[in-house]
Formats: C-alpha cells, structure tokens, sequence
C-alpha cells in the first residue's frame, strides 16, 4: 500500500523537476533577452552592432538583478528597448513557472493513479494466463483454470468495469504475453506440481497463488525488464503493486469474497497530505531559503545538492503547516529520503539544519503542535 513515506519521495522528485523547470525557464528569458538585441539581418536600417551589445547587456544585467520580482517594472533604461525586453522576460518566466506548477501538481496526483493502474494490469495478467490456459491443449490444466481466486477475477463485475473504464488492456503486448506462459509459467516446477494435483483444497490453491504472483511475476527478470522499459517508475512502484497484488489475493482466501485493495489505507487523507505538502512548500520557498540561508553560512545555498534543498524546505513546509505531525517523525522521515536520493554527508547535514532550525521556529511560536503532534520523539 501507498504510505506518506512514498507519498514524501513523490512529492520530492515532482519539487526537483520543478526547480529543474524554473532553471529551463531562466535560460530560456536570457536566450530570449539576447536574441532581441542581435542585429537584424533582414532590417533596411543600418544596424549599430555594439550598441545592440551594450543594451542587451543592459537588459540581462536588469533582468538578472530582478527576475525573481514577478511585480518588477523596469523603466528609465537608456532605450525603451530594454525595458520592454526586461519586461517581457520577467513576465513570461514567472507565467512558465505558475504554468509549471500547475502542470507538475497535476502530473504528482496522476503518477498515484497510475499505481493503482499497474495494479489492475498484474490482476488483467492473471486472468490472461488462464485464458491462455484454457486455451492450451497440450496438458490438463484444470486446475490453475478454476482456481477460485482466478475465477474470481473473471466474473467480479466491478473489476470488469475498471478494466474498461481505465483501459487496462494487454492488448498491445498478446505475444509477449504468450510468451511468458510459455516460458514461466507452463513449464515452471511449482506450476506443474500444483497442476498434478489430484484434487486441491483452499490451502493449496492460496499457496500457489500466492507463489505466482510473488514469485513468477514479481521475481522474473524479464518481465521486469518489460515492465521498467515501459514505465520509468516500476522499479520504485513495483513493491507497492506487489502488496496490493498479494493482499487482494490473500484477503479473497481469507475472507471467502473478493475485493478491490485501496491504494492506502485513507486515501482522501492522504491525498490532501500530498497536496498540501507541495502546495504549501511552492508558496514559501523563497522564504525557506533565506531561512536556511541564515542557518548554513558555512555553506554556500547555491551549492547544497538541489535534492538537499528542496528537503529542507519540505521538511520546513510540513513541521509548519502539518500540526498533528510530529516534529521529530518529520526529521526522521526526511533523513530517510536523503540516505536513498542524495549524498552520502546528506544524512547529517540534514539531520544538524533541520534540529536548529526546528528549534528556533519552535521557540518563536512559528511551529504549533496539536494532538498526536505533541507527541516528544526525543
């Protein structure tokens, strides 16, 4: 299932492409900021190449000095050309930038939804393989065809309708489906025992569910392989796909009726969590680094690994705006996103800016605790 550690490293890696973007977009305002004031070699006009050079440095001069003022108004520039280039240049990056975080936010929810997705594409698997069962007229294969797990998978109406209206479909990909029946199922060892089996009892048909799904899906490289080619987040969401996958399975055997998993155990919940934690780390992150700036002036901001940046400033976001969460189990839960996505000194460097800083905004009434976030971790 999805927890608020994964829904933090999500929320992490969508902050990074957007301070990425912000960087694009930057280049882009000085590209365009130049080109303005190179000479035009279409124009009738006798064009003053050094001029246009001391005015285009001009305008990147002013453009660099107030880019991040979104309300900025250059004027009384040696040429009205340069303000207006200064103007349009902060204007047209500050609206890629709201564009951006838009997009972005929209993409975060989206990439969650897609998990679910994968989800309902490894119980399509299932049904497949014994479609192609069914269809094999090699061997007897009837046990695995009217496994009750199986079956159902089959005839749940609601699944049926997921499939449908979020088109799960392998329809692209029926050889290489093909192909893994033949290659890893068909002719696998627990397969063929379970398959030999004169008769099967809820226990046996559990057990070899539970070995196909974690064991001949989960464990195969090759169908990994596929998997990361076609989505680039696999490797990181395949343990969550194979908890549901597992637990749908499970809970069918043991509580005789099948259901759907939840994507986490309070959805909506933590849904807002994942918003409100990007939202709230956009809106202040200005604020954040002169923050940050003030508690590390041994270190250059500039040069903290962006990754170690945008977990303070998260990690600052949610000890301010999320009260009933600990601040001690926000410290942990960040040092553990560094120790997998930064560098090796990120662990302590994080862990040393977090407790100053959390101590000061604590001692200044800027972080309140509720409830559970009262709670002294110490």
């Amino acid at each position: 299932m999805l927890n608020r550690r994964t829904l933090r490293i999500k929320a992490m890696q969508t902050l990074y492409a957007l301070r990425q973007s912000r960087m694009a977009n930057y280049g882009i305002a000085l590209e365009k900021i130049r080109e303005s004031f190179l000479p035009d070699l279409n124009s009738m006009e006798i064009q003053d190449p050094v001029r246009l050079k001391e005015l285009g440095e001009e305008a990147l001069e002013r453009f660099q000095a107030h880019y991040l003022e979104p309300g900025y108004i250059c004027a009384g520039s040696s040429d009205p050309r340069v303000d207006e280039a200064v103007n349009d240049g902060i204007r047209e990056y500050h609206n890629a930038n709201q564009n951006d975080e838009v997009y972005f936010r929209k993409t975060m929810i989206q990439e969650v939804d897609r998990i679910y997705d994968r989800y309902l594409s490894m119980l399509k698997l299932l049904i497949l393989f014994q479609d192609l069962a069914e269809s094999d007229s090699k061997r007897d294969h009837s046990n695995f065809i009217h496994n009750p797990f199986i079956q159902a998978l089959k005839t749940d109406e609601e699944l049926e309708v997921l499939f449908l209206r979020k088109h799960i479909s392998w329809d692209n990909d029926t050889a290489t489906v093909r192909q893994w029946f033949k290659d890893f199922l068909r002719g696998n060892d627990k397969y063929q025992a379970y398959l030999a089996l004169d008769k099967t009892d809820e226990e046996k048909d559990a057990e070899f569910i539970n070995q196909l799904i974690k064991t001949i899906i989960f464990k195969n490289d090759t169908i990994d392989k596929f998997l990361e080619e076609r989505d680039l987040n696999w490797a990181e969401d395949k343990a969550i796909v194979k908890s549901l996958t597992s637990k749908t399975a499970k809970s069918f055997f043991e509580e005789g009726k099948f259901a759907l998993q939840e994507i986490s155990y309070n959805w909506e919940e933590d849904k807002e969590f994942f918003i409100d934690l990007y939202n709230s780390t956009c809106i202040v992150e200005k604020k954040y680094e002169g923050l940050i700036g003030e508690k590390t002036k041994n270190w250059d901001i500039e040069r903290i690994a962006l990754t170690d940046r945008v977990v303070i400033e998260m990690a600052i976001a949610e000890m301010i705006n999320f009260s009933s969460i600990p601040v001690k189990v926000t410290i942990n839960e960040y040092i553990e996103v560094v120790k997998k996505y930064s560098t090796p000194k990120s662990k302590q460097f994080i862990n040393g800016i977090l407790d100053v800083l959390s101590n000061e905004l604590v001692s200044k009434g800027v972080i309140k605790k509720s409830g559970r976030g009262l709670i002294d971790n110490k």
